[in-house]
């Protein structure tokens, strides 16, 4: 008996460890998902109800609701104490909702002189009105109409944000592909190759990494200049490759590097060269690594707006998404359900690209942290 409750002790232990540490993570991922919950719901709203509500209450919810509206009766004294429906209060009681013995709230709208007596109930409603009209004034760049609290009808120009979202995979993918590529060549060359300076020229590619982007912007943007490069794609593709390279090839290198001797050595004696042995042994064997880094490099390529605002400048034509977007917050501030919509057609292709690799991330991270 003694044995048994020894053995069941640690599991019962474990079991409410194990309790405590998941469901802390499932409050955390909560909290990080309840702004993008918010985003995306504001973003098939109207502009009414952005405004005016949170995007929580497209949720079932008890709310006032008017059952019943009435002039306001005549001989009453807003200067003082009044009895409307059976309750007692002042001007400024029935402004705020006077609350009836029945649960009924008493509201008066409008002012002294001119309004209405409205009998509101508590219900359970939702504000769940979705449209479509926000991602295609996003999108599009059609006009489109904004009725106003009078009434009136204004009309606005959309942001066309479609040009910026091509431009942007224009600006990310090759972004992605050169750095990747250059920086599998020279992992490869570090980890199996053998040549003069190879030790210290790794050293120095590990040091970059603690090198600011920021100091090297001014100094690029002087060279971009004699060159002719600003503005231009191919100066963001260069300037993306070089920051991107130095973790690029210490990533690849630290998975390179542990792939097994014996597969290379037979490869070798079967009169393998180099470039074979990259391209049909390294290559392949290397795509959870390539698949880890690419998801960094495409996050930080699509989702940058300093090296875009350097090197591209304020040409319309060239402009990646994150630049239109601040214009969009600069220009329509007040739109929130534009921006709401522009900001999650910003998220779409970096999460679709982040779960179509993520089964590689983990792999690819720890690659060469365990030996043996």
């Amino acid at each position: 008996m003694t044995t048994l409750f020894e053995s069941k002790e640690p599991r019962r232990a474990r079991a409410r460890g194990n309790l405590w540490v998941n469901g802390t993570l499932a409050v955390i991922c909560l909290l990080w998902l309840v702004p993008t919950i918010g985003l995306l719901v504001s973003s098939f709203r109207t502009r009414e109800d952005v405004l005016n509500t949170g995007w929580w209450t497209v949720l079932p919810h008890r709310a006032w609701e008017t059952v019943r509206e009435s002039p306001l009766p005549t001989g009453l004294n807003p200067d003082g104490m009044m009895t409307i429906e059976g309750v007692q209060g002042t001007f400024t009681d029935f402004r705020n909702g006077v609350v009836t013995p029945t649960g009924t709230r008493v509201l008066w709208v409008g002012n002294k002189r001119l309004g209405t007596i409205q009998v509101q109930a508590r219900q359970w409603v939702t504000n769940a009105h979705f449209t479509l009209e926000n991602y295609r004034d996003v999108l599009t760049g059609k006009q489109y109409q904004i009725r106003q609290p009078d009434g009136s009808i204004q009309t606005e120009q959309g942001a066309d944000l479609s040009n910026a979202f091509l431009n942007s995979l224009v600006v990310t993918i090759p972004a992605t592909v050169i750095p990747i590529l250059l920086a599998a060549f020279a992992a490869y060359a570090f980890a199996w190759m053998r040549f003069p300076g190879r030790r210290p020229f790794f050293v120095l590619v590990v040091a970059l990494l603690v090198v600011p982007l920021q100091i090297a912007l001014v100094p690029i943007l002087r060279d971009y200049q004699r060159l002719q490069m600003t503005g231009t794609f191919l100066g963001v593709w260069l300037a993306h490759t070089g920051f991107g390279l130095p973790l690029a090839t210490y990533l690849l290198y630290n998975y390179i590097s542990t792939l097994p001797r014996d597969l290379l050595e037979s490869a070798f004696i079967d009169g393998a060269g180099h470039w074979t042995i990259f391209m049909r042994l390294i290559l392949p064997l290397s795509v959870p690594a390539l698949a880890s880094f690419a998801i960094f490099q495409f996050l930080w390529v699509w989702n940058d707006y300093l090296v875009a605002l350097i090197f591209i400048g304020s040409k319309p034509e060239v402009q990646v998404l994150t630049m239109r977007l601040a214009d969009l917050i600069g220009s329509r501030g007040n739109d929130w359900q534009l921006l709401t919509a522009g900001a999650f057609i910003s998220m779409i292709l970096p999460l679709m690209v982040f779960f179509a690799l993520q089964r590689y991330f983990v792999q690819g991270l720890l690659a060469g942290s365990v030996k043996g």
